[in-house]
């Protein structure tokens, strides 16, 4: 078997090199390696600007809750920048964090309150948690800001 499986995949290859280990029986059983997003001290490792871009390259996968993971560390170690916040708020808005999205947008819209694509965030992810009167007045604002609100507000 382990000649037929070297073949297969890469002929000068052993089992091992593929994540592959013998077990009590001799038979190839997958090896529980961490994978990198799950190594500890992952998220925090490299400087800020190294973790942003790291937390982009995982949203543009649309990997968003390893996005945010990354981007509350961020976030928690410098509350003062918008953008991470607001990358952080998608990324709990696509992964479905309704809450944890509506709490970052509330924080932005707090310390500025005319920034138009938080606004029309926050309008949306009030809609999406069923809540469309309190969504109205951050959808008209966002609109009146000059946010496209694809004809809602």
């Amino acid at each position: 078997m382990t000649e037929t499986y070297r073949a297969h995949l890469d002929p000068t290859a052993t089992a091992d090199d593929h994540g592959y280990e013998y077990g009590s029986d001799s038979a190839l059983a997958p090896t529980s390696r961490p994978t990198p997003t799950s190594a500890p001290g992952y998220h925090e490792h490299g400087t800020a600007a190294e973790r942003w871009a790291r937390a982009r390259l995982f949203f543009e996968a649309k990997d968003f809750t390893a996005a945010a993971r990354i981007l509350r560390g961020l976030v928690d170690a410098d509350p003062r920048p918008v953008a991470p916040r607001l990358l952080l708020a998608r990324a709990y808005y696509h992964s479905a964090q309704l809450r944890r999205a509506e709490t970052e947008l509330r924080t932005v819209l707090e310390h500025d309150p005319v920034e138009e694509y938080a606004r029309l965030m926050l309008g949306r992810t009030l809609e999406r948690q069923g809540r469309p009167a309190e969504a109205a007045p951050h959808l008209r604002i966002a609109a009146a800001l000059g946010a496209d609100t694809g004809g809602r507000g």
